[in-house]
Formats: structure tokens, C-alpha cells, sequence
């Protein structure tokens, strides 16, 4: 059921933005916070939600706005992933300049920012630049934060170079927190104050709602999608003070909120115009919000998720278990259980069940098990011939097509011939077959076999279901659910002894 009015909120959204444009003479540096497509967490939380919104909203002020786009170089030497793309953020970069080309917007610049020399930051400016894209590089602000008089200097923002633009709104964006969104927004304030232009800031973040109470599920989602970074909500206390009225706002603003507002006005020559973190926010979510019981449910199965994900990150080495701690903290405090995911339960029974019949594979025995769009829950079983996944995703198609059980949409000649390829070339130490390896299969199968291509015609319906593994899905399960685009997740546990694996 649809919470979110995406229209209105969209409306809503372009209106607040121009609107603080007009309040500075010149020129509005506008940080960007979350992401500008594919925002997946805010479409889970607030169904309705388009996760290509912001291109909307970009769509509808692109003549009057230019973007830079900024990286931590940390992020690139360390090779931080974005977990629903499996990609690193570099790469998440390179993909966005493409997407936001392919819809005929240029990025007008790319900040490496905290650049220290790098080795993987320089092969990622210059793979840029030798593209045609100019790339910036800024260091830590000498100063900040406590020395305002040192920050606020030639030795501070101005060592950084100026990046030219053009238009009177400049959105600064980046692929995840800590990107320097900030430094490089108060950077170029510096720099064109000093060149007699008169410009400003704001902020335009999602999460957390300001207008939402502190508890509400859909901003306690966003603490869990934080968790590893340990940002909290809080009360506005400088908005309660200034307007007595209640705001929600998360720890990082409200604690950078007095040096920003001396920084800023130290900059501007004059008193800031904000009295409070939260009045520098442009976000109209909240608004959108059309039933507030339908978002909050769906928030409460994001934190659900969150915890699996987090879970499964820390038994791969990818987070800390106070991070585990904490998002299993969050989803306590609103008197949930990793069960209240409906699609849990039965995978478990799924495993219990590939167990008792014992055909595994090779001593491992998967569940899975998927929500369909009307409800009803398919469950599926690892082999020696396919995966859970596999088995999972075969058993819906013919669900939703009608096609009896008994029919083979694969069979099992072909699985073996594939499988013995994989055994005999490859030198793979298991031939079943995982979930890209299978819908390959199918697809080559379909212009003969006209059951099979009604099964195929199915696999579009199964974009946004929920689903849970009984282990951590191999690379080629994960990447097959990830283009179906089904919201999965799993249990800690890997499907497998070995340290390497390669299906």
C-alpha cells in the first residue's frame, strides 16, 4: 500500500528549494545529502516513494543549477562499498556522472576530498580527467573546527582551489556521508565572498524527518541505516529554544550547528539568517506522507532488514559487532524480532525441510522463501543440480504464470550439462547452479519452449518482493536478486567451509 504522495512531495520539494534560493542575492550552494538516484532506503521506508525522485527534482531546476560532486579519498583507498549496488564508491561516482549524462546533466566538477596523495585517488582523477571531467582536489581544512579564525582564511578554505560555475543554485553531492559535502560547500562560499559574491547555503536531507516525532519508525530507520557510523536522532535543542516548537534532527548537525552558524558568518560578514540546524533543511518528506500507518510498518521492516544486513556485514568482516549491537538495540526498542519479517520463518522451514529429504548440496542444505506481490509466500531448496535462490525464484515464476509444479521449466539434462562444464573448463568445485547461471538458462531455453517464456515474461513482477536466505547468498545469487531488484535478505551464515568462492 502506497504512504507516500510522490507527486506532492515533489512539488512541495522544488518550491522549498527555489524559494531559499531566492533568499541569497547571488548564488545558492545547496548540499545534496543521500543519493541522488536509486535511493532504495527512502522508496523501502515510504512506499510511494519514486528512489529517482531527486533526478525528478534536478529535472525541474536543471537550467538553473550546476553539480559537483564530491569523494572522500579515504573512500577510494579504503574501496568502501554501496551495499545495494555492490559496487565501490568510485565506481558509484563514474555511474552517476554516466546516469546523470544519459539524462542530459553534467556534472560540472568532481572534489577529491581529504586528498593526501593517495594512490587510488590520483588513478581515479586521472581516469576523469583524461575524460574530458574536471577534478578538484582539496585537503583537510587547516583549523577546523576549533580555529574559526584559522578556517576562515587564505592558510584555510582559501588553500583550496576555486571550482568555477556558472548558475545561480550549485548542488554538492556525493556517493554516502562523509564524502565533504560541507568543507567544499563553506569552501566555496569563502571563495566567492571574496569575490563579491553574495552567497549562501542550505541543506537538503531526507532523514530524518524534521516534522516526524523522534520515534516515529521512519526516522528510528534511519538510526539503523546509520548504525555504523553511530548517528542518533535527537530534539533540535537550538530550534526548541529560538521557536519553542519541536524538531527532529540527527547528533552530527546539531554538534557542528555552533562552529557552522560562527563559520558562516564569519564568511558572510554578518548574522546568519539560521537560528537552528533544522533551518537550514529544505526537506518536504514529511509532507508527503499521505498514511502514516503504512510508512511505519514499512519502516519497521527496514530496520528488520538493516539488522540481517548488518549481521551478515560483520561475519564477512565489514563492520564491528557494536554495529550488530546497536541495530539489534534499535530494532528491540520498537519490540521487534528478526522472525517479524514474514518471509524468515518459512525460509528456515525450507532448509529444515532440503535437510530431511537430504538433497543438498555437498552437505549444505538451504531455505529460501519470497512474498508475493498478493501475499502468498514461495519457498524453495538448495540441490547438487541449483541453489536456494535458483530453486526460489523458478518456483515463483511458475506461480505467478500457473504453471503446474510437476513441469520442468530447466531440465535437469541441461542443468548437468552446464553444471559439467562448469566442473570440466571452469575447475569449479560444485556444479549447481547459481541464480545469473540459471535465468542465462532459462532465457536461451524460452524461443523453444513457449512454457518456459511465460515463466520468463513473470520475472518483472517480482521487482520491490521481500525474501530471506538461510545463508549468505554466493556473488552469483546475489548479483541475479539485485537485477530482479527483490529486497533480500539473509542469515549470517555461509553457505560453504571455503574462504573463496567463486559461484
Amino acid at each position: 500500500m502506497a504512504g507516500f504522495d510522490n507527486e506532492l512531495y515533489l512539488k512541495r520539494q522544488t518550491e522549498a528549494i527555489l524559494k531559499r534560493a531566492g533568499r541569497f542575492k547571488d548564488k545558492l550552494y545547496l548540499e545534496f545529502g543521500g543519493k541522488i538516484l536509486y535511493d532504495y532506503h527512502a522508496s523501502r521506508v515510504l512506499p510511494g516513494f519514486d528512489p529517482n525522485v531527486k533526478m525528478m527534482l534536478l529535472g525541474e531546476i536543471k537550467d538553473r543549477a550546476d553539480i559537483i560532486l564530491c569523494i572522500y579519498a579515504g573512500d577510494i583507498a579504503r574501496k568502501k562499498l554501496r551495499a545495494d549496488f555492490g559496487i565501490t564508491y568510485d565506481v558509484d561516482a563514474f555511474k552517476l556522472i554516466d546516469d546523470l549524462g544519459d539524462r542530459g546533466i553534467d556534472i560540472r566538477a568532481v572534489t577529491v576530498t581529504r586528498f593526501e596523495g593517495q594512490p587510488a585517488a590520483v588513478l581515479f582523477k586521472n581516469k576523469l580527467e583524461r575524460r574530458g571531467i574536471r577534478v578538484y582536489t582539496h585537503r583537510f581544512t587547516k583549523g577546523y573546527p576549533t580555529d574559526v579564525d584559522m578556517v576562515v582564511s587564505d592558510e584555510g578554505y582559501g588553500a583550496n582551489e576555486y571550482i568555477e560555475t556558472k548558475r545561480p543554485i550549485v548542488i554538492v553531492t556525493g556517493p554516502g556521508p562523509g564524502s565533504g559535502k560541507l568543507a567544499t560547500c563553506l569552501s566555496q562560499l569563502y571563495h566567492e565572498h571574496k569575490r563579491g559574491v553574495l552567497a549562501g547555503y542550505a541543506k537538503f536531507e531526507t532523514f530524518p524527518i524534521w516534522n516526524l516525532p523522534l520515534k516515529h519508525p521512519v526516522n528510528v530507520a534511519y538510526e539503523s541505516a546509520t548504525a555504523d557510523i553511530g548517528d542518533f536522532n535527537l530534539i533540535d535543542p537550538f530550534h526548541l529554544d529560538a521557536y519553542n516548537r519541536k524538531a527532529v534532527n540527527y547528533n552530527r548537525d546539531v554538534e557542528t550547528f555552533p562552529v557552522l552558524k560562527r563559520i558562516l558568518e564569519r564568511i558572510q560578514g554578518s548574522e546568519s539568517i539560521y537560528r537552528s540546524p533544522t533551518d537550514m533543511g529544505v526537506n518536504m518528506a514529511g509532507f508527503g506522507i499521505v498514511d502514516d500507518e503504512a510508512v511505519g510498518e514499512a519502516a519497521k521492516q527496514e530496520i528488520i532488514r538493516r539488522y540481517f544486513r548488518y549481521s551478515c556485514e560483520y561475519v564477512m568482516g565489514f563492520t564491528e559487532k557494536k554495529t550488530v549491537e546497536r541495530a539489534e538495540l534499535i530494532m528491540e526498542e520498537l519490540g521487534l524480532a528478526p522472525e517479524d519479517r514474514r518471509v524468515v520463518i518459512p525460509a528456515r522451514e525450507a532448509s529444515k525441510d532440503a535437510q530431511a529429504s537430504g538433497k543438498g548440496n555437498e552437505g549444505v542444505f538451504c531455505g529460501s522463501a519470497l512474498e508475493l506481490p498478493d501475499g502468498r509466500i514461495i519457498t524453495g531448496k538448495n540441490s547438487p543440480l541449483i541453489h536456494a535462490a535458483s530453486s526460489l525464484v523458478l518456483n515463483a515464476v511458475k506461480t505467478l504464470a500457473g504453471i503446474p509444479d510437476n513441469i520442468h521449466l530447466l531440465s535437469p539434462s541441461i542443468i548437468e550439462s552446464i553444471g559439467g562444464f562448469k566442473k570440466d573448463v571452469y575447475g569449479a568445485k560444485s556444479i549447481s547452479l547459481d541464480l545469473e547461471e540459471t535465468l542465462i538458462a532459462l532465457s536461451i531455453g524460452a524461443p523453444t519452449n513457449p512454457t518456459t517464456q511465460v515463466a520468463l515474461d513473470q520475472l518483472k513482477s517480482l521487482k520491490g518482493c521481500e525474501m530471506h536466505l538461510t545463508h549468505i547468498p554466493t556473488p552469483g545469487d546475489e548479483a541475479g536478486l539485485r537485477k530482479l531488484g527483490i529486497n533480500l535478505t539473509s542469515e549470517p551464515v555461509f553457505a560453504s567451509s571455503n574462504l573463496f568462492s567463486a559461484s
